[in-house]
């Protein structure tokens, strides 16, 4: 990259993952106001979300496999253009039935983009600490996207209009398209590899660990923060003002974990995949603990912040090195398991919440995905050095 900074690269990318996650996530602040404006129920306006989130999980190993071999600069700008397009007619769509059509198309392209700016941010730098704090700083645009993108969108249509809220979704991702087609130089897939090389990977077991470890460290994280708004609502003295502050709070130290994950990722990555659920599983238990005591929850929560964005990072670092040959693919794979892990985990805390009563609960299924996810992280562990004494060993008999 020599034509553009790498620093100023990576803002780029940042800035393009924060608006295609800004699109994804800023919807549910706005369920209410989409019920409202179209006539159709909450959970069918929901459909926006959820409906979204399938596209990806199908999306997620296709869309970058199929497009791995064209001209990247090219891909990022179909990618933002298809996303500034819907975002654009969603602000004037007429019924629901074209919203939800605004919101499915380009969700296809959501892993096509995320992927590559992931795989290209990790590729940056000449050592593996650099690509490494590079990938975390792309993660950055995730949590921000899915910190801010809510809230920001709630107050827009709750103190102006929902079309201001849809709005903000477009103009982000026509500032970044913007930016993309002036600062961003041609880059062609110099080596590109055959579709066969790239599916050979999924023969490999070191993957294969690393994406049901992803699957089940996502469900357990997420299927506890889709109940956080419903957990914050037992917590004594807070009310809705200081839930949308600890769930401000919440997002904010993920984007400090991402930051952190960097640093621990380029001193001892194995280290940092083997102590990241550990520590979430501390931090569950503890909260759990607490029960309905708010001071020691919400610092707890805090804490949680900061390890969730930590392990989203180490997650993202699992799979995409598990097959670093095939990067786009990879990374792909890693959007597939992390919504699955969603979707699934989100269902499976619920059914604790609904067989126990309150949201608490939900830590109880979290806990259960962890430790499926740690022994999941410790199998891949164990595979990649086994793997890579194999490799030595060959190598000592070659020589």
């Amino acid at each position: 990259m020599k034509q553009l900074r790498p620093k100023l690269f990576v803002f780029i990318l940042a800035v393009g993952v924060f608006g295609i996650l800004n699109t994804e996530m800023g919807v549910v602040g706005i369920l209410p106001q989409v019920s409202a404006r179209f006539g159709v129920s909450v959970p069918e306006a929901g459909l926006l979300v959820s409906g979204f989130a399938l596209i990806v999980a199908i999306a997620g190993p296709t869309m970058p496999l199929l497009f791995s071999k064209l001209n990247r600069k090219a891909v990022m700008l179909l990618s933002l253009g298809v996303f500034s397009v819907c975002n654009v007619a969603a602000i004037f769509a007429p019924s629901f039935p074209v919203l939800l059509a605004a919101r499915v198309i380009p969700a296809a392209f959501h892993p096509l983009y995320v992927s590559m700016a992931m795989a290209v941010a990790g590729s940056l730098g000449e050592t593996e600490a650099e690509r490494a704090r590079g990938a975390s700083r792309v993660f950055i645009g995730v949590s921000a996207g899915m910190v801010l993108g809510a809230p920001v969108a709630s107050f827009l249509a709750s103190t102006v209009a929902l079309e201001f809220a849809l709005a903000f979704f477009a103009i982000v991702t026509v500032a970044v398209f913007t930016a993309t087609l002036a600062l961003v130089p041609s880059m062609p897939v110099e080596q590109p590899l055959s579709y066969g090389r790239q599916l050979a990977i999924l023969k490999k077991p070191v993957l294969i660990a690393s994406f049901l470890a992803v699957l089940f460290i996502n469900g357990a994280m997420f299927g506890f923060y889709s109940y956080l708004s419903d957990y914050l609502g037992i917590l004594p003295g807070l009310g809705a003002t200081g839930v949308s502050a600890l769930l401000l709070v919440y997002g904010g130290m993920n984007i400090v974990g991402n930051v952190i994950a960097g640093r621990v990722l380029a001193e001892n990555p194995v280290r940092s995949m083997l102590v990241a659920p550990a520590v979430l599983v501390t931090l569950y238990l503890a909260l759990f603990a607490a029960g309905q005591l708010t001071v020691p929850a919400a610092i707890l929560l805090t804490v949680l912040g900061i390890a969730a964005g930590t392990a989203n990072t180490i997650d993202q670092y699992l799979v995409a090195h598990a097959a670093p040959e095939a990067p786009d693919f990879s990374n792909g794979l890693y959007l597939t398991a992390a919504n699955l892990g969603t979707t699934v985990g989100t269902s499976f805390c619920g059914a604790f919440i609904t067989a126990l009563g309150t949201a608490q609960f939900a830590l109880i299924g979290s806990l259960v995905f962890l430790a499926a996810g740690i022994a999941c992280t410790v199998a891949r562990v164990r595979i990649a050095a086994e793997s890579a004494k194999a490799g030595e060993t060959a190598g000592a008999a070659a020589r």
